[in-house]
């Protein structure tokens, strides 16, 4: 049962007491929560509708109980579906992963956009496509082996008895300096269509990817994001320090390993299959800390706001310049660009 009950936290909550589960709600949070899963519901079935063909409202909906046109079942869920539940399902991912970082490092830059995670994928995915010439599943193995390979590189150099925000981020632009300079240079070596195809996949793109993909990424993003929801009772703890959570009892250690494993998992699942897409990562922690007021960790709304955002920017990338569909990474790094903006002035502001 659950009843409204005042708890002296400074907001006001909920308290879920039963024989199997004993949790608090804060308000603010789970209506912000709500409210996002119906803004994704509605983006979705516009999304669905929306592009070259055009479906109404009515007649997506009409195609999931059997009412509406053999054409209008094929654009939708054969054409479409798959590449909006992609979307949703990657950008939770990337979020959560963002939230990872952000709160280990106690840092709003400490993304893996930021400490060379998604830098490393795509160095591997373009030297199988520039040297080896490799097909696609081989590029996305390779993409997911170099991101882990790089993120164990960058968590070696940075560990010193934990992982400190300050010198993970510095490590992690560091690596990703040295990568960014690797990929140039390939790129420039490369031949002009071989290029060309390494770079529309590094802008990071859900335009062709396979339908087989979907199954994979779900499976990837569900085991990383449990572990991390697992694990992040334990972050809250982490967040005051090492020393004060090994004071309150919590094996930082094991904790910081356990997280760190989840958060590159995901955002390799998702470099793997789309390419490295760039700021839901770092954008969508910090939306979602603003909706709901709550600074830290908060992986769901994270998760939530990050499924939304890539949603979105999939959704002008394949609409807004039809015929031409562009990579939803070009979306997304320019949303980005006008939030570091925005985030700069507002900062700027407060000296």
């Amino acid at each position: 049962m659950s009843t409204p009950v005042k708890l002296d936290t400074g907001r006001p909550e909920w308290a879920v007491r039963t024989r199997l589960l004993s949790a608090r709600m804060d308000r603010r949070t789970l209506v912000v929560n709500l409210a996002l899963a119906a803004v994704i519901v509605v983006t979705a079935l516009v999304s669905l509708g929306v592009g070259d063909i055009y479906v109404s409202l009515p007649d997506v909906l009409a195609t999931f109980y059997g009412g509406a046109s053999r054409a209008d079942t094929v654009v939708v869920q054969q054409w479409r579906l798959t590449r909006v539940l992609l979307s949703l399902l990657l950008g939770f991912g990337l979020a959560v992963s963002g939230a990872v970082f952000q709160s280990l490092t106690r840092n709003p830059l400490g993304s893996p956009d930021v400490i060379g995670f998604s830098t490393g994928s795509y160095t591997g995915a373009i030297v199988l496509i520039a040297l080896f010439h490799a097909p696609t599943a081989v590029i996305s193995f390779g993409a997911l082996a170099s991101g882990l390979a790089v993120a164990a590189i960058v968590l070696a150099l940075s560990y010193r008895g934990g992982f400190r925000g300050f010198r993970l981020i510095v490590v992690g632009i560091g690596v990703s300096a040295v990568l960014s300079a690797l990929n140039t240079w390939i790129m420039a070596k490369a031949q002009l269509q071989v290029a060309m195809s390494a770079a529309i996949w590094g802008a990071g793109s859900l335009n062709s990817v396979a339908p087989d993909a979907l199954p994979v990424a779900a499976a990837g993003i569900a085991l990383f994001s449990a572990l991390a929801l697992l694990y992040g009772s334990r972050i809250r703890a982490l967040e005051l320090g090492q020393d004060a959570a090994d004071a309150l009892g919590v094996r930082s250690r094991h904790t910081q390993i356990a997280l760190t494993g989840a958060g590159v998992g995901l955002v390799a699942i998702a470099t793997a299959v789309a390419g490295p897409i760039s700021f839901i990562a770092l954008v969508a922690p910090q939306i979602a800390a603003r909706l709901t007021g709550r600074g830290g960790w908060s992986p769901i709304g994270a998760g939530l706001t990050g499924a939304l955002l890539l949603l979105l920017g999939d959704t002008v990338a394949r609409v807004a310049f039809l015929p031409v569909q562009l990579p939803v990474g070009v979306v997304t790094t320019s949303l980005g660009g006008l939030y570091l903006i925005w985030l700069l002035v507002r900062e700027a502001r407060r000296l």
